[in-house]
């Protein structure tokens, strides 16, 4: 009796979308994603769009995309949980062989996901966006991304790629590694970093937003970058050391040289104005050391308080 060989089971991907008061455009993600499906009818896919608490029709939109086509799954959050809590959301539900993770303003072309693909077919885990350019973006928050990714990386020791984004497609066991992670200050272009797997970057522009108006404003991206750079990095507590110790060796240089000047010359200035500017200097040192310590103290708060990084509200096709 000859048996036959069973067929072999189709791969899934998951696409993991935060969306964000993106009514202008989910209607047209939903096409392009449906246009990367139909090129690629080797794999079934899966799309998990985490509504991340808008204040728009952002929600309606998406439930009517379901209705038409039930690969489009929705996780609304209680509200916003920001990019990272919301990629963490979308990570947690998902299911695939592999997952993409990905931004629902169209800056992270989808048609990049079949190269992404192919990558991922020669064995690579942990296939993401490097961004060769920024169209559309204003010289600021251009400034900001090169001065971030060049900071990041001389702190952390080169563990965050330059010009990588958090456009990717991930093994499910890197996406599972990311999962079993439990801390609250996430940046998870960090974790994929860390996390290490056999990673490649692509280069690509980065097309300008399709619609609407960024929520990427630069105080929030500010901070977004100084909790990676805290969150990934002891070197900045190490700078503290460091500075004191410089500090305190040109001070007793200072005093023993200012000292023999006193026995041998007398007073050698009068020196108000000088030794205020002094005690001024060292405070803002001192200061700025604070500042530094206050941040990672209060990453300890956050982790202590233990609290979700999401909170689901509903869920529509999962």
């Amino acid at each position: 009796m000859i048996q036959r060989a069973e067929p072999s089971k189709r791969k899934l991907i998951s696409v993991v979308i935060p969306a964000y008061n993106e009514s202008d455009c989910v209607d047209e993600l939903a096409r392009r994603l449906q246009g990367v499906m139909k090129v690629e009818p080797a794999y079934d896919f899966e799309v998990i769009v985490v509504e991340n608490g808008s204040e728009d029709d952002t929600w309606e939109k998406l439930n009517r995309i379901h209705v038409s086509d039930p690969r489009f799954k929705i996780l609304q959050l209680a509200r916003n949980f920001r990019m990272d809590g919301g990629l963490t959301a979308g990570l947690a539900h998902a299911s695939g062989d592999a997952a993409v993770v990905m931004t629902a303003d169209l800056q992270d072309p989808p048609d990049l996901i079949s190269a992404f693909l192919r990558k991922w077919e020669e064995g690579y885990e942990n296939i993401y966006m490097v961004v060769s350019e920024r169209q559309g973006t204003g010289p600021l928050r251009t400034f900001n991304s090169k001065a971030f990714y060049w900071l990041a990386g001389k702190l952390t020791d080169g563990a965050i790629p330059r010009n990588a984004s958090d456009f990717r497609l991930v093994d499910r066991g890197v996406y599972e590694t990311i999962n079993q992670m439990q801390e609250r200050n996430r940046f998870v272009r960090g974790l994929f970093a860390w996390a290490g797997y056999k990673s490649i970057g692509i280069p690509h522009v980065r097309p300008p937003r399709f619609g609407g108006e960024s929520n990427a404003h630069s105080l929030k991206v500010l901070d977004l970058a100084f909790k990676g750079i805290f969150a990934h990095s002891y070197v900045p507590l190490r700078l503290i050391t460091v500075t004191g110790l410089l500090v305190s060796l040109i001070s007793a240089i200072l005093l023993v040289v200012l000292s023999l000047r006193f026995f041998f010359a007398g007073v050698p200035f009068a020196g108000f104005g000088t030794l205020v500017g002094f005690i001024l200097l060292l405070f803002g040192i001192l200061f700025s050391m604070i500042g530094v310590m206050s941040e990672y103290i209060g990453l300890i708060y956050e982790e202590v308080k233990q609290r979700p990084n999401f909170i689901v509200r509903r869920r529509v096709g999962l």
